[in-house]
């Protein structure tokens, strides 16, 4: 049976670029990330039953105060996820919370500029992204890059964007 994944989506924008995608748009995006990867690979069954998550579009500063106190990395990046973990103590109750996600407008825009994308792809990948990190995924060693790679490239095929890691001229 195929997962068809509910969830609400709160989207928050705290910047003023004027390229951000809407929310129709990020929830199909992740929809079909979540859709994807539970038919090929299963972490996202856990999704069956409705959940909630945010995504937040934020300025440079924001993204980079994040990225230093989260990851040690002083700068901004073009997207950070904070999954859900349940505290300590707290049991039964039903609280369905994938996580977060933070996206920062203008490194995705100046990415797109460098790498040559369409702007609508690049934010469609980092959307993708970020939705699987959410699901566990990471590309910090080789195999587990490879893994998240190829599932990206199949959720962004469905969607009608191009391998993002093919060489661009």
């Amino acid at each position: 049976m195929d997962v068809k994944p509910v969830f609400n989506l709160d989207l928050q924008i705290a910047c003023d670029s004027p390229n951000i995608p809407d929310e129709d748009h990020i929830k199909q995006w992740l929809t079909t990330a979540f859709a994807v990867e539970a038919k090929q690979y299963g972490r996202a069954k856990k999704l069956a039953q409705p959940f909630e998550m945010t995504v937040r579009i934020v300025e440079s500063a924001e993204s980079q105060t994040l990225n230093n106190d989260y990851r040690g990395k002083d700068k901004p990046t073009n997207v950070l996820s904070f999954p859900f973990e349940m505290p300590e103590g707290i049991e039964g109750l039903e609280l369905s919370i994938l996580g977060d996600l933070a996206i920062c407008a203008e490194v995705v825009e100046q990415e797109a500029a460098e790498q040559k994308k369409e702007l609508r792809s690049h934010w469609t990948h980092m959307v993708v992204h970020g939705g699987l990190h959410l699901l566990g995924y990471d590309h910090i060693k080789d195999n587990e890059a490879l893994e998240m790679e190829s599932l990206e490239i199949d959720i962004l095929a469905q969607l009608g964007v191009e391998n993002p890691y093919e060489e661009r001229d």
